[in-house]
C-alpha cells in the first residue's frame, strides 16, 4: 500500500464548501504516483516514457469532505493481468472512508499502438501491494492491515 496526504486547497471547494467531487480522480492520481514509479523510476525527468494508459475510473462518494483536514489517499493492486493492473484507492478524512474508487491502467507499447505484456519483475513488485478490497478487514497479502489515515 502506499499513502499520500492531500491538503484541501479552497479552488478544491464547491459552492456548498465541500470537496468538489471532480477532486477525487485528481487526488487519486496523485495516490497512484509511486505506483508510475515502479514502470518509470525516473518519472520527474521522463515522464513522457510512462508506459501506462488509463482505461477507465470509477469513484464512490461515501461521506462529505471539507475544507481543514488533511485527505489521506491509500494505494493498493487489486489485480494484475498480463497487460491491464486494476489498482483500489480510499480517501480517509478524520479517520472516516469518505470515497473509493478504482482505476484500470493498461501497459501500453506506444511504437506498435498496442497493449503489451506487463514485464514480470514489475509485476513481481506489484504483488507486495495487492489486496483484497471485497474483503471486510481489506488485509494486503503481506498480513499486515493498513491504518485508515
Amino acid at each position: 500500500m502506499w499513502k499520500t496526504t492531500i491538503r484541501p486547497a479552497f479552488s478544491d471547494l464547491d459552492a456548498f464548501v465541500h470537496v468538489n467531487n471532480c477532486r477525487l480522480p485528481v487526488w487519486f492520481e496523485l495516490g497512484r504516483e509511486p505506483f508510475f514509479e515502479l514502470f518509470t523510476p525516473d518519472l520527474d525527468e521522463n515522464i513522457v516514457n510512462m508506459p501506462l494508459i488509463v482505461a477507465r475510473i470509477t469513484v464512490d462518494y461515501l461521506a462529505q469532505m471539507v475544507f481543514g483536514h488533511d485527505v489521506t489517499v491509500q494505494t493498493y493492486v487489486r489485480k494484475i493481468g498480463r497487460t491491464s493492473i486494476t489498482v483500489h484507492q480510499e480517501a480517509y478524512q478524520r479517520g472516516k472512508l469518505s470515497a473509493k474508487g478504482e482505476c484500470v491502467m493498461v501497459h501500453f507499447d506506444y511504437d506498435a499502438e498496442k497493449a503489451a505484456p506487463i514485464p514480470p519483475d514489475i509485476a513481481e513488485k506489484m504483488r507486495k501491494h495487492l489486496i483484497d478490497p471485497d474483503n471486510p478487514n481489506l488485509k494486503t497479502r503481506s498480513g499486515r492491515f493498513p491504518a485508515a489515515g
